[in-house]
């Protein structure tokens, strides 16, 4: 009868934690599924079944133990790993956010705010529908897939091991954080231009008829005018996310090759 040694033991443990922590550290981190409303137990059992379904195609895995302190340090890349992929990620969900905040503050919806079960803050109600609406084409375009396919893929090109972090990839992360605020602009540009074109033109109404009150009539008309044209935004709202998918994902692929 075989009898099962502590060596093989910790071995085996050793070849599912590490990559459990990758994995596990990236869920928390991402959108859709990292999200508050998300119980935590499906995230650790959703990273769980992950690993195991990864372990017969991982390389081989490093032979300290897991509670020296190289085990420690190892242990403490794998997280760093996953909470970087989770951020770039979190970096493309949050430009919609902005782009959401600039179309409500030029429509007069900047005082109408909402909770985003993402990260349990307040933002804009119309930021909240261009977040839901981006969740359900990440989702429609298999972008969870992708993901997933790439971390895979991160074990054969950063493999796991006494790795440290680059501090030119720390840099170009942070670099990145950019497309946050220009990629939001971008999307947001056309609303803002049609709303900023509105507000000329009641200016120019308001010199021209001084007993006209503006305030009582400009409001309505701002909000009509700032729904057309997020309803004329929406046809290229899945080409926008899949431009920021893609050079997410290319930015993560190029951190991870030697």
């Amino acid at each position: 009868m075989a009898q099962l040694t502590m060596e093989q033991l910790a071995g085996w443990v050793n070849a599912l934690l590490w990559p459990f922590l990758r994995i596990g550290a990236l869920l928390m981190a991402m959108p859709v599924i990292g999200a508050a409303s998300v119980p935590v137990r499906i995230r650790v059992l959703l990273a769980a079944a992950l690993a195991w379904l990864l372990l017969p195609v991982l390389p081989p895995m490093p032979a300290f133990d897991f509670l020296s302190s190289q085990g420690l340090l190892v242990s403490l890349f794998q997280i760093f790993i996953g909470l970087g992929m989770g951020f770039i990620l979190q970096l493309v969900f949050g430009l919609f956010v902005v782009a959401g905040q600039s179309i409500a503050m030029a429509m007069g919806l900047g005082f109408a705010s909402a909770v985003d079960p993402q990260n349990g803050i307040q933002v804009p109600v119309v930021s909240q529908g261009l977040l839901l609406l981006v969740t359900l084409l990440f989702l429609a375009m298999n972008g969870h897939l992708l993901l997933f396919q790439l971390l895979a893929d991160s074990f054969r090109l950063l493999p796991v091991g006494l790795i440290a972090p680059d501090t030119d990839a720390l840099w170009r992360i942070a670099l990145w954080g950019s497309h946050l605020f220009a990629g939001g602009l971008l999307v947001a540009l056309p609303a803002v231009t049609g709303l900023l074109l509105v507000n000329i033109a009641f200016g120019v109404a308001a010199r021209a008829a001084p007993q006209l009150n503006i305030f009582a009539v400009g409001f309505p008309v701002m909000l009509l005018a700032g729904f057309v044209l997020m309803v004329a935004l929406l046809p290229g709202l899945g080409e926008q996310l899949g431009r920021a998918l893609g050079e997410a994902y290319a930015l993560m692929r190029t951190l991870m090759e030697p």
